[in-house]
């Protein structure tokens, strides 16, 4: 299998530094259409919607909905000969297993891969503080990441990747260094959100690994794809879609069970 033509969709929305860098560099030798959201939808998840709004727009189609409506409206409508699907490059970092259900850059690889499309979903470390998220970014910041996710459509799929895992995580620093090498990781297990009731009637919810990111101290071997993006590398993630059934897993006598109990 060869990739031509790539649907290029994101969770920022259509006019998303990030999903144009990608852009950019990948249409110099692909045929890309963008079937983006035309809002913000981060941390929407595979939520689908019940129908969506679609408007032409000068790199493709907008979609007023999540990154999940733009895949299954992109590889079953809009772009049903696309070859790849690449989602990003998202504004923030998608690192850990807890992170990938919740992530809607993820949600849409996993759902490319549904329809059996290798999927390439690419995410950017940026470190700081609590308001990291309001800055500015531009192309240049995206460098490691756009360079990393060209590389992979270019050479995976010809090296049979694809064959073996359905999708691929792409988390890469921003772009303030020179050189950034490419690590195959594992998403970290460790898991430290936390709830707080505040006093008036809610409770709200705090994830400590990004301060202990900002300081290197992150709980993560080398091999995790957060410890890669600390050490100023590229983490790739093989993935395989999610809810993979395991054989047995001692249910068989609990069904037994179930089927007695109900007889008595």
């Amino acid at each position: 299998m060869s990739v031509d033509r790539i649907l290029l969709t994101n969770d920022d929305g259509v006019d998303a530094a990030g999903l144009r860098a990608l852009y950019d560099a990948l249409a110099a030798e692909y045929a890309v259409t963008v079937v983006a959201p035309a809002d913000d939808q981060s941390s929407v998840g595979r939520l689908l919607s019940e129908d969506v709004g679609v408007e032409d727009h000068d790199l493709g189609y907008v979609v007023d909905g999540t990154p999940v409506d733009c895949v299954v409206a992109g590889l079953d409508e809009l772009v049903p000969d696309a070859d790849a699907v690449v989602a990003g490059c998202n504004e923030g970092a998608n690192l850990g297993a807890y992170t990938l259900g919740r992530s809607g850059t993820v949600s849409a690889a996993v759902e490319a891969s549904f329809f059996g499309v290798p999927a390439v979903a690419t995410s950017m470390y940026v470190p700081g503080g609590d308001d990291w998220w309001k800055r500015e970014f531009e192309g240049p910041d995206f460098a490691h990441a756009v360079r990393a996710t060209r590389f992979i459509i270019d050479e995976a799929v010809g090296a049979g990747v694809f064959d073996r895992a359905d999708y691929l995580n792409v988390n890469a620093p921003i772009a303030d260094a020179d050189r950034a090498p490419l690590r195959v990781t594992t998403p970290s297990t460790w898991y430290g959100l936390r709830a707080e009731r505040n006093g008036d009637g809610r409770v709200g919810f705090s994830d400590p690994i990004w301060g202990r990111m900002n300081d290197g101290d992150v709980p993560d071997p080398v091999g995790t794809d957060r410890r890669a993006v600390v050490d100023g590398e590229v983490s790739v993630s093989p993935l395989s879609v999610p809810h993979a059934a395991e054989p047995n897993a001692g249910l068989d006598e609990l069904a037994d069970a179930y089927e007695a109990a109900v007889r008595s």
